[in-house]
C-alpha cells in the first residue's frame, strides 16, 4: 500500500565505524509494491483531495458537497472499466479509504479488482511555517506511525526547505516501518512570474535536502516513490517553456540529485492544462531514464471527466470514458508515444489556481 504526505514527513548517531541501514520486516513488501506501481505504462491517479477541495470540484458542476456526492463521484473514479490497464496506484483521502460504493463493495476493493494499488494521504493539511517567505508545511507527524499502522490494516527560503525535507524524511521512515511505500511530495508551487531557470535553482536546492535528510533517517530508497513538480517557468512567466525545454530541465535535476536506486518518478501535474502535462510527459521519455518517469495527476486526469459527468447519473459512461482517454495519453506518454492528434481544445484549459489549497 502507498502512503502520501505533502512537502511538510532519531535516535543516537552512530559512530564513523559502524553506520549501517536498518532492515524492517516490510522492505521486500515495500519493493514490491514500489515496482509493482512503476511498471511500463502505468501511473498514478490522484484522488486525495481533501472534502473541502472536493467541495470546489462538485461546486463547479453545480453538485453541493455532500457525503453521497463525493461518494457518488469516486464511485466513478474506481469503478471505470480497463482502468488498471493505464493506473497501477490511486492515491485516496481518508473518507475514501473507508468508504463503499453504492453496491456494497468497499472503493478499495475495487481498486484491488483491476490490480490498482491503492494509497492514502496521510499529513493533516497545510498550514504556515513560521520564520519563512510565505511558505507552508504540512501538519501531521503526531500520531504517524499509529495512523499508518491504521491504513495498512485497512487495505493492502532555505529553512522552509530544511524543515520541510527532514519533515518528509521522518514521514518517509514512519510509513515504511508500517510497511506503506511513502511518495514523498515536496512541491514547488506554480505560483509567481520566475522563469525556468529560477525553478531549476530551487527544486535542486530542495532535493538535495530532502535526500540528505532521508539517508540520515535510514530511508530504503528501493522502497519510496517520488512525487517531484516539474521544473517549469511560473505560472505569470511571460517566457513559456516547451515539451523539450521542460523536459531538458526536469531531468538534468533528477539526474544530479536522484539516485537510480529509487524506483519511479510520479510527476505532479500542478496545474498544467491536461494537454500540457501530457506533452511534458511524453517529451521525458524519448530516451531511456534511470527510474521510471510516469505521472501522479489529479487535475490533469480529472478534469475533463467532471465536466462530462456533470454530476448526472446518466452521464456516469461518459466520465468514465472522459477518464480512461486521458488515462490511456498518459499511459503512451510514459511509454513516449504519444500523440496530441485529435485532442480538443478543452484538454488544453489551464487547471493551474493561485494559492491553491489541498
Amino acid at each position: 500500500m502507498l502512503a502520501l504526505q505533502k512537502s511538510a514527513v532519531v535516535g543516537k548517531a552512530a559512530s564513523r565505524r559502524s553506520v549501517a541501514a536498518k532492515a524492517t520486516k516490510f522492505d521486500e513488501e515495500l519493493v514490491q509494491t514500489a515496482n509493482k506501481i512503476a511498471s511500463p505504462g502505468r501511473g498514478i491517479l490522484a484522488m486525495d483531495e481533501s472534502n473541502a477541495t472536493c467541495g470546489k470540484r462538485l461546486d463547479s458542476i453545480g453538485l453541493e458537497n455532500t457525503e453521497d456526492n463525493r461518494r457518488a463521484y469516486r464511485e466513478l473514479l474506481v469503478t471505470t472499466p480497463g482502468l488498471g490497464q493505464y493506473i497501477s496506484g490511486a492515491i485516496l483521502f481518508e473518507e475514501t479509504l473507508f468508504q463503499s460504493t453504492s453496491t456494497g463493495s468497499t472503493m478499495v476493493a475495487e481498486l484491488n479488482k483491476q490490480n490498482i494499488v491503492p494509497g492514502i494521504k496521510v499529513d493533516k493539511g497545510l498550514v504556515p511555517l513560521a520564520n519563512s517567505n510565505g511558505e507552508s508545511w504540512c501538519m501531521g507527524l503526531d500520531g504517524l506511525d499509529k495512523r499508518c499502522e491504521e491504513y495498512y490494516k485497512a487495505g493492502p527560503s532555505t529553512i522552509a526547505a530544511r524543515d520541510c525535507a527532514y519533515g518528509l524524511a521522518r514521514y518517509a521512515a514512519i510509513a515504511q516501518n508500517a510497511g506503506l511505500v511513502p511518495i514523498v511530495e515536496p512541491e514547488v508551487l506554480l505560483d509567481g512570474e520566475h522563469d525556468i531557470e529560477r525553478c531549476f535553482e530551487v527544486q535542486q536546492a530542495i532535493w538535495a535536502e530532502t535526500f540528505k535528510y532521508m539517508a540520515d533517517n535510514n530511508v530504503m530508497f528501493e522502497g519510496i516513490l517520488l512525487k517531484p513538480a516539474m521544473v517549469t517557468p511560473g505560472a505569470d512567466c511571460k517566457t513559456r517553456a516547451s515539451p523539450e525545454t521542460v523536459a531538458a530541465y526536469t531531468l538534468k535535476m533528477l539526474r544530479r540529485r536522484v539516485p537510480p536506486a529509487v524506483p519511479g518518478i510520479m510527476f505532479l501535474s500542478g496545474g498544467q492544462s491536461e494537454l500540457e502535462a501530457t506533452l511534458n510527459l511524453n517529451a521525458m521519455n524519448q530516451s531511456p531514464n534511470p527510474w521510471h518517469v510516469s505521472f501522479s495527476y489529479a487535475r490533469a486526469l480529472q478534469n475533463s471527466v467532471l465536466k462530462a459527468w456533470a454530476g448526472k447519473p446518466e452521464n456516469k459512461k461518459a466520465g468514465q470514458d472522459a477518464l480512461l482517454k486521458r488515462a490511456a495519453a498518459n499511459s503512451a506518454a510514459q511509454l513516449g508515444k504519444y500523440s496530441a492528434d485529435g485532442e480538443s481544445a478543452e484538454a488544453g484549459q489551464r487547471t493551474y489556481e493561485k494559492g491553491y489549497k489541498y
